[in-house]
């Protein structure tokens, strides 16, 4: 795996290395580059200017004069793909001050061996074509470093022998001459011109005065004839102003009249308007609201209406169905029960005595069931009597078993039972 390396576009990123032996480099200005763990190397390499302050003392000139020469110089790597590699051959993993002092340590060789072949007026007098003479020899040997020089200025020029003091003495003392010389022809020249200057004045002056006499007087009389003119113009000025006046006050009373018929119209379409908007209000907030409400009333009332009566066809409907259906339920019943009746009377018409003992038998359990049922709530029976009286009692009650069939039935047990072939009948 790896990592994602960025970097701005002040710095370089050089990554060297990588997987089965590579050996080329890539180099990344202000992006992102992916680098390997273990087997990919990441180093940076900034971009940013270096200032320099090269400084060559006591340095001989053509001339044997040691000078003192401080410069700046501002350089940075370029970012060129070929140039930025030779960089990071040279420079890669040095400190900033490292760089600098390569780089200085150059620009100071040149600053020597430049300074060496001029003299010391040329130097001092045309310093900027001094300092681009050493940046022109200098370009190549740095540029091949990589490095480009942005700009290179000298700074200062001094000596530690007087020479460039000596210089600016004869210097100041031919200037000084040259400028005392010109403040006398100066003041001479001045002195004249200003006496010129004085008289022209002079004559200017009465001549001026005389014109001014004459064009004051002739003045004065051409203002006579214009205030003559002025007061004429000024007077029909004033009465046509006086009509004009008149005319336009009267416009503005028709223009007045015209707007006050004019806003009357307005005032009474406006009226005319808000009749016709009070019309649509009322109509929209009272009649057709109330219109609304009557229709939804009649509406409900229709409704509950047809509700109503609906509700009661479908009752009468129900009541007639269940009764009609009822109906039809009692009489299959009755016909069910007719029919067995008459099947039932067919059959006792057929077997006779038979038949009915059959049912008088068949139904005796059911009648001791329900004979003993109030006996069933009786916890204990006491016989009162001895053993013959019990007898009798017991005689007695079966004796009365038949009477009891027949009211319930309305079969003769007793008959039934003697028409029976075997059976007798034992008197008490």
């Amino acid at each position: 795996m790896g990592n994602i390396h960025t970097v701005g576009p002040n710095e370089a990123l050089i990554i060297s290395g990588g997987c089965c032996g590579s050996t080329s480099k890539q180099t990344v200005v202000g992006g992102w580059a992916w680098a390997w763990w273990l087997v990919t190397d990441v180093q940076r390499l900034s971009l940013e200017v270096m200032t320099l302050n090269p400084v060559c003392e006591n340095v001989e000139t053509a001339q044997g004069v040691p000078l003192t020469v401080t410069g700046v110089a501002q350089v940075k790597i370029m970012k060129n793909p070929d140039l930025l590699h030779t960089a990071s051959e040279q420079f890669l993993g040095k400190k900033e001050h490292e760089i600098k002092s390569t780089v200085l340590q150059t620009l100071e060789g040149h600053l020597r061996a430049i300074l060496g072949t001029l003299t010391v007026e040329e130097v001092y007098k045309d310093r900027d074509q001094f300092a681009s003479l050493v940046r022109e020899v200098a370009a190549p040997d740095v540029g091949r470093m990589g490095i480009e020089i942005l700009s290179f200025t000298i700074k200062d020029v001094y000596d530690n022998v007087t020479y460039l003091a000596s210089l600016g003495k004869a210097q100041t003392a031919a200037v000084k001459r040259d400028a005392e010389i010109g403040v006398a022809q100066a003041n001479r020249d001045a002195g004249i011109r200003e006496a010129e200057c004085e008289k022209a004045a002079m004559d200017v002056k009465y001549s001026t005065d005389t014109k001014i006499e004459d064009n004051s007087r002739a003045f004065k009389l051409q203002k006579a004839n214009f205030d003559s003119e002025v007061n004429t113009a000024k007077a029909e000025a004033q009465l046509a102003y006086e009509l004009q006046a008149a005319k336009i006050q009267q416009k503005i009373r028709n223009e007045e009249i015209q707007i006050q018929v004019v806003e009357r119209r307005k005032q009474i379409e406006i009226e005319e308007q808000e009749i016709k908007r009070k019309e649509k209000e009322l109509m929209a907030t009272i009649k057709l609201p109330a219109e609304a409400e009557g229709y939804k009333v009649q509406t409900i009332a229709e409704g509950n209406r047809t509700k109503t009566v609906e509700g009661a066809r479908a009752e009468g409907e129900k009541i007639r169905l269940i009764g009609a259906s009822e109906a039809k339920a009692v009489e299959a019943v009755g016909r069910a029960e007719a029919e067995r009746m008459r099947m039932k009377a067919s059959a006792y018409k057929q077997y006779g005595d038979a038949a009915i003992l059959s049912l008088v038998l068949e139904s005796l359990p059911q009648i001791a069931a329900e004979v003993s049922a109030p006996l069933a709530k009786t916890e204990e029976i006491v016989l009162i009597g001895g053993a013959d009286k019990t007898t009798n009692e017991v005689n007695k009650l079966i004796g009365t078993l038949p009477p009891a069939v027949q009211a319930l039935t309305g079969v003769d047990l007793t008959g039934a039972l003697g028409k029976i072939p075997g059976a007798t009948m034992v008197k008490n």
